[in-house]
């Protein structure tokens, strides 16, 4: 038997449980309400844009994790760092890239 599929209501209720958040306080920092948080994890209800993009920014996900779930990362971690990458300038980029070689050379 195999395993049920992916949906955007699993995806959504798995990174807010990781985040230690409720719905209460997902939909608090969203701007709707927990009943609407409850149907996009538990009825199938599809979120506006804007209000997607707010989830996946409260939840500090990669927007890949909802439009790619086939692709999704093995770890938090890795999730939480790409989200960070985006949050920086080119200056702190080229940093990270220097000191992401060096951690990869010193193994």
């Amino acid at each position: 038997m195999g395993e049920s599929p992916i949906t955007l209501g699993k995806l959504i209720k798995s990174a807010r449980l990781e985040a230690g958040l409720t719905q209460d306080n997902l939909a608090t920092r969203v701007g709707v309400t927990s009943r609407y948080i409850m149907a996009i994890e538990n009825e199938n209800k599809y979120p506006s844009i804007q209000v997607l993009s707010k989830i996946i920014c409260t939840l500090k996900i990669s927007a890949d994790t909802i439009f790619y779930p086939e692709m999704q990362h093995k770890t938090r971690e890795k999730e939480q760092l790409i989200h960070l990458i985006h949050m920086c300038d080119e200056r702190e980029i080229k940093v990270a890239i220097v000191i992401i070689k060096a951690l990869l050379d010193a193994k």
